[in-house]
């Protein structure tokens, strides 16, 4: 917790692996990991688990702050508030290779900070955080991009991209940094959206906060806010671990076969916040369309006064589908103030767009970036 509140932008780090242990070949790979060995790595981020849920596909960890998915060759982190994110890297990397894994890609993505002050190494600025993951990464992941996507909101409102790969797909070349039209770790094309969302409505927002000496657990007060607040029928087909913090703040991880989504929300009035991320597969003509929706349907749950949308993309673009979303989401009230793209390593294009809506012009809560 910050001296001026708790900061809900996340900072989120994704590593992908192969290897030819043993241990892939029956489908479980980095699944063994002991939860002794994540304990530790959630300790030097300084945040535990709260909660667990797996299927065939994957493990689903809710964390004090954020979440945790583990892939039998891939491992996600999403933690906010004062978290150490990154301190990560090095011991994850370490217990992967004493199983036979090796890294092929790391992303890294955050918003702009509310409280940038409050955040400590390496942490302090996004310059920082670079140098910190690129002392952290093996040198075979040689085909680094670091970029800061801006936004016309105003100056404090940008999305933060990392990346590495261990390999240009396309061709080689003098560029030390080339760009990727499409992912070389994932088998599948698929979309991953994330969400971030401030200034919620006041109404939405207290359906967040417990009532005092409730006598709830954390599990069953954060069912009683997915059925609640409409969450559940974001995505029905879902599964949903959920828990509800004391006095206030939610999260959620949700399982659709080897899809997962999440959701966490920061309710305190003057910084308010609501995150929702999940992957949506490329498999027809009418995947835009799904990612349409769940805009509208997050929006919907939480009408925020402020959204940025970040949209990686693995298997390359409908030319379309970032008017199809202005389109989508105008009858709610909100207008985009900007868009642009990138592409990167071992993410493919990204896709950042911000909405403002009409109850609010003023622009971005919080303070400037600190230290780039």
């Amino acid at each position: 917790m910050s001296v001026s509140g708790f900061e809900g932008f996340e900072k989120r780090l994704e590593l992908h692996f192969s290897g030819d242990d043993p241990i892939r070949n029956i489908g479980m790979g980095l699944r063994l990991l002991e939860f002794e060995s994540l304990d530790k790595v959630l300790h030097a981020v300084q945040c535990t688990v709260v909660s667990a849920v797996g299927n065939h596909y994957f493990d689903a960890y809710v964390l004090s702050e954020s979440s945790l998915f583990v892939y039998p060759t891939k491992i996600i982190i999403k933690t906010c508030g004062t978290t150490q994110l990154l301190k990560s890297i090095r011991p994850l990397l370490s217990y992967a290779n004493r199983m036979g894994f090796y890294p092929d890609g790391c992303k890294y993505t955050r918003g702009s900070f509310i409280f940038p002050h409050s955040q400590p190494f390496p942490h302090t600025s996004f310059k920082e955080e670079v140098l910190y993951i690129e002392s952290s990464l093996p040198t075979s992941l040689a085909y680094r991009k670091a970029s800061i996507m801006p936004s016309k909101i105003s100056t404090s409102h940008s999305w933060h991209v990392f990346t590495a790969s261990n390999h240009d797909i396309h061709h080689q070349c003098h560029d030390p940094l080339p760009s990727l039209r499409y992912s070389p770790l994932s088998s599948s094309a698929s979309y991953t959206i994330e969400i971030c969302m401030t200034e919620l409505d006041e109404a939405v927002a207290q359906k967040f906060f417990r009532q005092p000496e409730d006598g709830k657990s954390g599990h069953s007060a954060g069912r009683e806010m997915t059925k609640m607040t409409g969450i559940q029928a974001i995505n029905q087909n879902a599964v949903i671990c959920d828990f509800a913090f004391d006095p206030c703040g939610y999260s959620m991880n949700g399982m659709d076969d080897d899809k997962y989504s999440t959701i966490h929300v920061t309710p305190e009035e003057g910084y308010s916040y609501a995150s929702f991320e999940c992957v949506v597969s490329m498999n027809d003509d009418r995947d835009d369309d799904d990612v349409v929706e769940l805009l509208k349907k997050a929006v919907q749950v939480f009408r925020p006064g402020t959204l940025s949308l970040a949209i990686s993309c693995t298997g390359g673009f409908h030319h379309d589908v970032w008017p199809r979303i202005v389109s989508g989401v105008k009858p709610l009230g909100l207008k985009c103030m900007s868009c642009t793209m990138d592409d990167f390593p071992a993410a493919g294009t990204v896709l950042f767009q911000t909405f403002s809506s009409r109850r609010n012009r003023a622009g971005w809560p919080g303070g400037q970036e600190g230290g780039r």
